[in-house]
């Protein structure tokens, strides 16, 4: 089963040294999550050939420009391309303001629905939820409302060993009992269910983390997370700008990592001023070693 994010977009507020504001791509079992929105970010998803028609769900974090502004023209895009499939926008208070004034004064009419869904971005409530996903929010401290989003896979049911089914001739109908743990009876034998399935892989979770000081309070929110994305604006020497502009450093990334024990850390929202993100990485690796650098174009296996 497929479960990997794509990175799109991972530098702060100004496009710099070849990168593009935030954004990525989370792909669940080819359903496609569009997390955050930058200016360029339809450019990216062609440049690295992702079908932005299998996008149904768009995540905006908060209501800075480097998040969303990316967002009016891949919906005008989805317009002019006759999408017929319904969009589900899901942000904070204000962004479907932003989004009717634009279309307002542009006398647009979307030929599609698109469905917004206002958050509480202070709560940690579940905004999606399918047969395989929730998506919940993750509480950010930041300059004005701003949330990060916790995708966790749901729980299978147990594998079936297909040459175990063959032999004892199970016809296919109780697949699905036996998918939910139950033994097989047939007259008085019992055919115990582990002897027909295995355990099933555990359930996967990727936490993404937006702008934010440093804050514990979604800690017991990721714990054992098996990929966290925080963003790492500044390195430890700026930490008085951090603290400024509501940001987090390369330490403290790697200590939120450290102390919710998650397995992987990607670090991105890189400031303009750092050109070698190495710099940045290394900082990051003395605190948390499992930690990889958010590039653009890489896709990361959670």
């Amino acid at each position: 089963m497929t479960f990997e994010v794509t990175i799109l977009g991972s530098n702060s507020a100004l496009p710099a040294h070849g990168r593009h504001p935030t954004s990525q791509v989370v792909n669940q079992n080819e359903s496609l999550f569009l997390v955050d929105c930058g200016e360029g970010t339809q450019m990216q998803l062609s440049k690295y050939k992702i079908r932005r028609s299998k996008i149904n769900h768009i995540f905006i974090s908060h209501l800075h420009g480097d998040h969303y502004y990316g967002l009016i023209g891949l919906l005008t895009s989805y317009h002019l391309l006759k999408r017929m499939e319904p969009l589900h926008l899901y942000g904070p208070r204000g962004l479907k303001e932003i989004i009717d004034v634009n279309f307002k004064y542009s006398d647009t009419r979307l030929v599609y629905p698109l469905n917004s869904h206002e958050i509480d971005c202070a709560g940690n409530d579940i905004i999606f939820e399918s047969d395989q996903l929730t998506i919940s929010t993750l509480p950010m401290n930041h300059r004005i409302p701003c949330c990060g989003f916790l995708f966790r896979q749901k729980q299978s049911g147990r594998k079936i060993l297909a040459e175990k089914i063959a032999s004892y001739q199970i016809p296919h109908s109780t697949i699905p009992n036996l998918r939910k743990g139950e033994d097989i009876q047939r007259g008085e034998h019992k055919i115990p269910n582990d002897e027909l399935t295995t355990d099933p892989p555990l359930p996967k979770t990727y936490a993404y983390c937006s702008d934010t000081l440093y804050t514990e309070e979604f800690l017991n929110l990721i714990q054992g997370a098996d990929l966290m994305y925080h963003e790492t604006t500044f390195m430890d020497e700026s930490k008085g700008r951090a603290e400024l502009t509501f940001h987090a450093t390369t330490l403290q990334a790697g200590l939120i990592a450290k102390k919710a024990a998650v397995k992987n850390l990607l670090i991105g929202h890189f400031s303009s001023k750092y050109e070698d993100l190495n710099l940045l990485l290394e900082e990051t690796k003395s605190v948390f070693t499992n930690t990889e650098l958010a590039e653009e174009g890489k896709v990361f296996k959670i």
